[in-house]
């Protein structure tokens, strides 16, 4: 079995703006062991800000977030990539003891 397959996760899945990244905030907040990966396709972009429920830069100064940000919007990005970022982000996450809360949209998992 793939040792990474039996280390607890959680996922917090629903549709757009049912409050899924304030719930996981509000988690994070409370259990210290975890860290947020973003796993909504557009937050992956930068300056697009408006619309994506992105977390502030205050809200990632308290709580570390993963997948935001990474990609210019010009740019070509595919799921294969993502899919490979996000496994990267949860080993890196699980390296260090800590937990990946995954966040997005019912229709990402």
């Amino acid at each position: 079995m793939n040792e990474s397959r039996t280390k607890p996760r959680l996922a917090i899945v629903g549709t757009t703006a049912s409050g899924k990244s304030k719930l996981a905030m509000i988690i994070a907040e409370k259990i210290k062991d975890f860290e947020i990966i973003s796993l909504d396709s557009m937050q992956i972009y930068k300056r697009m800000d408006i619309g994506t429920a992105k977390p502030t830069r205050e809200e990632q100064a308290k709580i570390p977030h993963h997948m935001i940000d990474i990609v210019e919007p010009h740019e070509e990005y595919t799921i294969s990539q993502f899919q490979i970022e996000a496994q990267n982000a949860i080993e890196e996450i699980e390296s260090r003891g800590m937990l990946p809360l995954l966040v997005g949209a019912q229709d990402c998992t």
